[in-house]
């Protein structure tokens, strides 16, 4: 008789030369810091480039609001050696027209905006986000201060007695409900986030939505 064969134990290599080697240049997660650190730096200066740019399209609605907005006309007279100042026409609305403009015309440079920073940006990011709210508010605050800075001036006395008593001026252009300021950051906000859900890239579903197919001992499918 003879004696039952026996597998021989499994090598052990005790080699003190023996190394570990990283993974190859080649292989999944290689790199994966090193494409991490500049991603984010990618995006915070895209970031930047956006907050800049969307804030100097303020220029452009400061412009437009100088120029559409209407006049809300002032009269000066002298009583007793003293200047006082009134509306011409105290029913008049130019008043509610001048923010009315300023609101409509901030709210196409939201949609505008919005739109053009999806456009160029389709993967979208928190920090294009926060730059474009940021930079559509400064450039809303932009235009505000250039429009009062180009419409006449602030002193209305000294504008009575230069034009003289009872002739018409213009009152200095301004802005008297601060929540204007406010419309063209909500309104690219919403419209970038509204083309986002729309149009934006989606993720790739998952081969098994309910979990991997379960399968026997030997790797077939169970029924």
């Amino acid at each position: 008789m003879t004696a039952p064969l026996t597998p021989p134990p499994p090598p052990h290599d005790d080699s003190p030369h023996q190394v570990w080697q990283g993974s190859p240049a080649g292989a999944p997660g290689a790199g994966r810091h090193e494409q991490d650190g500049p991603g984010m730096k990618t995006e915070v200066r895209d970031a930047a480039v956006i907050t800049v740019a969307v804030a100097v399209a303020g220029v452009l609605l400061g412009l437009l609001w100088w120029w559409l907005a209407p006049h809300v006309p002032l009269i000066g007279d002298a009583v007793d050696k003293s200047w006082v100042v009134y509306l011409k026409d105290s029913e008049g609305e130019q008043a509610i027209g001048v923010d009315g403009t300023f609101t409509l015309l901030a709210l196409g440079f939201g949609l505008v905006s919005g739109a053009a920073v999806f456009l160029l940006r389709r993967r979208g990011g928190v920090p294009v986000v926060v730059a474009l709210g940021v930079g559509a508010l400064l450039g809303s605050l932009l235009a505000w201060r250039l429009g009062i800075w180009l419409g006449p001036t602030s002193d209305v006395i000294a504008h009575a007695k230069q034009v003289g008593k009872g002739v018409t001026f213009s009152a200095p252009l301004k802005l008297g409900a601060k929540g204007a300021l406010l419309a063209w950051p909500l309104a690219a906000l919403i419209v970038h986030l509204g083309l986002t859900a729309l149009f934006g890239p989606r993720d790739p579903e998952p081969p098994y939505p309910h979990g991997p197919a379960a399968t026997d001992p030997y790797g077939a499918p169970l029924p």
